[in-house]
């Protein structure tokens, strides 16, 4: 990736979005339901778009939560509906675009009191609270965000009853409800007035804050970061958790300082992210260069993302940490130290995360439980209890309560921030040194991505390479590859992520290491190794991982196409060093190339 050279500099007033102009196209403009980039589209994480390119306005939002309701329906699902918002400049008109359609729908609405904003993760605890011992009256959600998206974007997620992102079946539902909506001219959106619809007796207040705040110390052990005197810096970059820290820190009494207390939809505070852009992304150091450069204030700093689902610690000596090296100390500690985890259970990853997770659980005795790229994928084993942690290299992580039970079921940037300070306060190292400790014993790996240029019929071959690999007769990386995400411990499982907050059926069982012959693809070396797997399902569950994975001895690649831009990523990562990770990234572009050249032609 080409860095800008303005990369970690402050945002000067030509990078700031104008707020006026962005909302009055989000109530101005229709989007064309004939062009696909305006239409409805629910990737990894909801739907995405900016109001200025029509494909974040009011008729999307109408759109998608009259959908939304008639699933509820569809699917018997009366509790209520848990409802959170992030701090960027569309998140509040289609907030109450959604609220207006959902009182009109007389749905039972829980939103914050006081106009408080409220993080991904407050709205996957408060579902999971309300449900524990329900089988009926469930409850699920709403979060308008677009996590660490620029500040022109909005973001609208849905979470069903188990709390976490919905999966497949639930957004294809909804995402092709809500464009034959748009194409009937929203013939059918039932709506009432913004006026109406608060004060209406279906529209409650909730204490988000004080409920996900008081439960804080089922999931950490707050007491040893109290007694440890360890100083905290917080930089909510100006996300919906602003309001949450200060509550925490009262609460339990911890030496926490948040740096910066400003929300501003320009996020005008911040340095720009490596393309030149504003982005609230907590991993990048060019995004957090402020808070790293404020490390030697603190014994630990951290930041979370807008959305607050999202994480970045910062240490003295290690400065910021990529994230797969903090998944890879937050794993170690955790399987340590909390002794009432059943002893069988597994740690779940994404397939482009490092590959130190898969020595380091071998290390453990423990079974690794590999995914594609998707939190939804994470969702049934956090549930069930047989998941204790589950991560990707994006920085977004969750874990069990320290009793084995389930704590969110979706990312949490607030959790996963304070286990550094307790990792620190209980062992008395840092996240960073526990993490050198790990490579010493373990390797040393270098990670990398990459991106290219592909046309959208590329993009969509590269997609498909799971079904080309599986039509030649090779495996798939599982023994499943039915949809059914279950432990893998165990034969017999469930069926892929039951978004009514439960699970059912059967299926095989998966989880095993197989994957495609190399000779099958004709990818037999990579940079200078015999290649032992070459992967286009994930190993865990079986699902097509949306591209393809090649895996040697000391390095891998993996590459896929991007949900949003005309683009592939590539991730690798070798043992062995930077210049032979320079080798397979090189590697890795021509076998994605010859790959590509030799996909039929669509019609």
């Amino acid at each position: 990736m080409k860095i800008d050279p303005r990369a970690g500099s402050p945002a000067e007033p030509r990078d700031l979005v104008d707020v006026g102009k962005l909302i009055a196209a989000y109530y101005a403009d229709r989007p064309d339901p004939a062009v696909p980039e305006q239409q409805v589209s629910f990737g990894t994480s909801g739907h995405r778009g900016s109001a200025f390119a029509r494909a974040f306005n009011e008729w999307h939002i109408l759109a998608i939560a009259q959908s939304i309701c008639d699933w509820r329906q569809q699917e018997r699902i009366d509790g209520p509906l848990f409802m959170g918002i992030d701090t960027h400049a569309l998140s509040q008109p289609a907030f109450e675009t959604a609220l207006e359609v959902l009182a009109a729908n007389a749905v039972e609405v829980m939103i914050a009191a006081d106009g408080r904003y409220t993080p991904t993760p407050a709205v996957s605890h408060a579902i999971l609270t309300y449900n524990r011992g329900r089988t009926a009256g469930l409850a699920d959600g709403i979060v308008v965000t677009p996590s660490h998206n620029p500040p022109e974007d909005g973001g609208f997620k849905y979470n069903p009853p188990h709390g976490g992102p919905a999966g497949e079946e639930t957004t294809s539902w909804i995402q092709a409800r809500a464009n034959a909506a748009l194409r009937a001219g929203l013939a059918g959106v039932r709506r009432v007035p913004l006026a109406k619809a608060v004060v209406m007796p279906s529209t409650h207040r909730h204490d988000f804050v004080g409920a996900y705040a008081g439960d804080l110390g089922e999931v950490l052990d707050m007491a040893a970061i109290r007694g440890s005197g360890i100083r905290l810096g917080v930089d909510p970059l100006g996300g919906a958790g602003v309001d949450y820290w200060g509550v925490i820190a009262e609460r339990h009494g911890l030496d926490l300082a948040v740096v910066n207390q400003a929300v501003d939809p320009r996020f005008g505070f911040m340095t720009l992210d490596w393309d030149g852009r504003i982005r609230m992304d907590p991993s990048s150091p060019y995004a957090m260069r402020r808070l790293i450069g404020l490390k030697d204030d603190f014994d630990i700093a951290v930041a979370c993302d807008t959305d607050h689902d999202r994480h970045g610690v910062v240490t003295r000596g290690a400065g910021l940490l990529p994230p797969n090296h903090y998944l890879a100390a937050c794993v170690d500690y955790l399987l340590a130290h909390r002794p009432e985890w059943r002893p069988d259970l597994a740690v779940g990853k994404t397939v482009v995360s490092s590959g130190i997770l898969d020595r380091l659980t071998a290390r453990r005795g423990r079974r690794l439980y590999e995914v594609p790229v998707g939190f939804k994928w994470f969702v049934d084993g956090l549930l069930a209890g047989w998941l204790g942690f589950a991560g990707e290299e994006s920085a977004g992580a969750t874990f069990l309560r320290r009793d084995g039970t389930v704590w969110t079921t979706d990312k949490d940037g607030i959790a996963a921030a304070l286990l550094a300070a307790e990792m620190t306060a209980r062992l008395g190292r840092d996240p960073g040194e526990v993490y050198a400790g790990l490579t010493r014993e373990l390797g040393t790996p270098v990670y990398g991505r990459l991106e290219a240029p592909a046309t959208r019929e590329q993009k969509a071959a590269l997609a498909g390479l799971s079904n080309l690999v599986a039509g030649r007769g090779g495996g798939t990386g599982g023994t499943g590859g039915t949809g059914e995400s279950h432990d893998p411990g165990e034969s017999g499982g469930t069926r892929e992520s039951d978004d009514r907050g439960g699970s059912g059926g059967s299926g095989e069982s998966g989880g095993t290491r197989e994957g495609t012959a190399p000779a099958m693809t004709g990818i037999t070396e990579l940079a200078g190794e015999p290649v032992r797997q070459v992967l286009t399902a994930a190993p865990g569950d079986g699902q097509p991982i949306g591209g393809i994975k090649v895996l040697a001895d000391s390095g891998w690649f993996a590459a896929r196409p991007s949900g949003t831009e005309e683009i592939y990523k590539i991730y690798a990562e070798s043992f062995r060093g930077e210049e032979h990770l320079r080798r397979i990234e090189e590697e890795a572009q021509s076998i994605v190339s010859r790959l590509l050249a030799h996909q039929p032609t669509r019609d």
